[in-house]
C-alpha cells in the first residue's frame, strides 16, 4: 500500500491541554496511538497498525469493545474531509471474523452520504489477506465546537493562571 501524506489538521500540535484521545492521542499512554492519512484518491482515512496484547479479549484476540474504537476512529477522521466537527450519534459493528493481535491491520473510513448535522459513515478492519474482519456504519452530528465546550474551555482557562 503506498505511503500517503498526512491529513492537513490531523499534526499533533502543542495544545494547552494535549490529545488525550483514546484512539489516536499522543499524549495518552494507554492508548491505541492510531496514525490515519487520508488516501486522497478514494477519500478514505486510512490507519495500518498492529494491536498489542494489552487489547486482548478472547485469547490472542482484540476486545470487541477495541474493535468498535478502532472502527469509530476511522468513521470519525472523515469530519476532516469536510472541516467539521462531529461527534458519534449512533454505531452499529458488525464483528466478522476475530481480530487478531500481534497482526499488521487495516482500517479505512469514508463517508457514506450527508443529511443536514447528520453525516452517515462506514469503516472497516482487514488483515493483510485483504478479508475484512470487522465493519461498521455510524451517524455522526455536527456540532459547533465553540458552544459545545465553551464551558469546559472557560473552567480550564481560570485554572491556567
Amino acid at each position: 500500500m503506498p505511503r500517503t501524506k498526512p491529513v492537513p489538521g490531523h499534526e499533533v500540535q502543542k495544545h494547552i491541554y494535549g490529545n488525550n484521545c483514546f484512539g489516536c492521542g499522543p499524549a495518552n499512554e494507554s492508548g491505541l496511538h492510531l496514525e490515519f492519512h487520508l488516501d486522497e484518491q478514494h477519500k478514505r482515512f486510512v490507519c495500518e497498525f498492529v494491536l498489542p496484547n494489552r487489547f486482548e479479549g478472547p485469547p490472542a484476540h482484540a476486545h470487541g469493545g477495541i474493535i468498535a474504537t478502532i472502527l469509530d476512529e476511522a468513521m470519525g477522521k472523515v469530519s476532516k474531509l469536510r472541516s467539521i466537527i462531529a461527534v458519534t450519534g449512533t454505531m452499529q459493528v458488525n464483528y466478522i471474523r476475530p481480530v487478531p493481535l500481534a497482526a499488521q491491520l487495516v482500517t479505512e473510513g469514508w463517508e457514506v452520504g450527508v443529511n443536514g448535522r447528520e453525516h452517515f459513515r462506514a469503516a472497516e478492519i482487514r488483515n493483510m489477506k485483504g478479508e475484512v474482519l470487522a465493519t461498521a456504519t455510524g451517524t455522526f452530528i455536527e456540532v459547533d465546537p465553540a458552544r459545545m465546550w465553551a464551558k469546559f474551555l472557560k473552567e480550564k482557562e481560570a485554572d491556567v493562571t
